[in-house]
């Protein structure tokens, strides 16, 4: 065996009134590189196969700024449905505006029910004005920002690592978030005006890596990538990055999508965000069991591409479910007055999802129906979530994952 890249535990001391109190010791999180190329996660030298949810969870008539950091009550009854289905790992997309608050939540999830976080940073794809990567002081304001949420986090033993960005490669071609300069502009080549802006974006991304590495040798750093989109860029501008976190939406299956990346940027993959909704658009009704097939048939090719399957060669080292429970100020979010409306309105078009692609203008997907928890209204008006037809379905899976395979042929 030969590592690709050892990151050392540490354990944090405090000095109090002469004498030394030790706190939990930071787990040490490695990335090991098999005999056969493969890969897999370890956490203190144990193989860790990454079973998480994408966790943002905004009630009804509240929309993304709404502070879930605040409801310790709420995590936790969540996180008992986590540990009960199997769950072991949390993405969140970035950290909360208190540090308290955020500490709060890593360490219930990880010291009561041993479930790690990701935690991440959107890298300013959502600023307004939109993004500027060309612009070097926005560049050294966004690293400041990261660095600042890593020494906040380091030392908490149920961080498990870094995520850098969400589909901000999207922002390339201009049809999400664009950003430009005067440079940028007077290159009339629309191929290498997308080529430079990569090279610009995935470098500041492999300078956040390096500096993040300096500061904390103990977690390895994951980039959120739309797709492979400019992946062969990246692999030659991003070096420092250990991690392929991929936002991947193609139906049940994803094709030759492992070993295809390996051929261009050979780092372990993970499966970033990816999932089904439980709504049928075209016949107007949600459908549990629609869901609940295309999940699994989606984390059986993520088990039999990781090494924890057998499969020696596996590049895969697991996988984030979008998402944990529905959010339902996503269709309209600029108006709060659809916030607590469960929205059926199709936002975006996508063929792999076939089921319901004939629905009217073929927009079939549903953002506010990701759930594998729903809102479910009781007799007294109130909400309480629910777990949806897929919840039990991948607790089944992630139990015994061979058992599953056996029974289903």
């Amino acid at each position: 065996m030969k590592y690709l890249k050892r990151f050392l535990a540490t354990t944090c001391c405090y000095i109090l009134l002469n004498s030394i109190v030790c706190a939990a010791a930071v787990a040490a999180v490695e990335i090991e590189r098999t005999a056969d190329n493969g890969y897999r996660l370890l956490v203190d030298g144990k193989p860790l196969f990454i079973r998480g949810v994408c966790y943002n969870p905004v009630p009804p008539g509240e929309d993304h700024n709404y502070n879930f950091w605040k409801d310790l009550d709420a995590i936790e009854q969540d996180a008992v449905l986590m540990k009960e289905a199997g769950i072991n790992v949390v993405r969140f997309y970035g950290s909360g505006d208190s540090v308290e608050e955020t500490r709060r939540v890593i360490r219930l999830l990880h010291e009561k029910y041993g479930i790690y976080s990701i935690v991440g940073h959107w890298l300013g794809f959502w600023n307004y004005p939109y993004p500027f990567y060309a612009d070097a002081s926005f560049r050294d304001g966004v690293k400041n920002e990261v660095l600042e949420m890593v020494k906040a986090y380091k030392d908490e033993p149920g961080v498990l690592m870094w995520g850098l960005g969400n589909e901000n490669n999207f922002s390339f071609a201009g049809k999400v978030n664009p950003w430009t300069s005067p440079e940028l502009s007077a290159i009339e080549d629309p191929s290498e005006k997308i080529t430079k802006k990569a090279e610009i974006y995935y470098g500041m991304v492999n300078d956040i890596a390096a500096a993040i590495k300096q500061i904390d040798p103990t977690h390895p750093v994951a980039m959120g990538n739309g797709e492979t989109n400019a992946l062969d860029i990246a692999a030659r501008t991003a070096s420092n990055v250990d991690i392929l976190a991929l936002i991947f939406y193609r139906g049940k299956h994803f094709g030759n999508l492992f070993e295809h990346t390996r051929t261009i940027f050979d780092k372990p993959i993970m499966l970033f965000e990816m999932g089904c909704d439980a709504y049928d658009a075209y016949k107007n009704r949600e459908d549990e069991s629609v869901q609940a097939e295309f999940l699994s048939e989606q984390w059986k090719s993520i088990y039999k591409s990781s090494t924890a399957s057998g499969n020696a060669s596996g590049n895969c080292i697991g996988g984030v479910i979008f998402e944990w429970v529905d959010e339902w100020w996503k269709h309209e979010p600029d108006d709060p007055s659809r916030w607590e409306y469960h929205d059926t309105l199709g936002g975006w078009s996508n063929g792999a999802y076939y089921f319901d692609i004939k629905a009217s203008r073929n927009l079939n997907m549903n953002e506010e129906w990701f759930g594998l928890l729903k809102y479910e209204r009781q007799e007294n008006g109130a909400l309480k979530k629910k777990p949806r037809k897929a919840y039990h379905v991948l607790k089944e899976f992630f139990r015994d994952p061979e058992s599953f395979l056996e029974n289903e042929q």
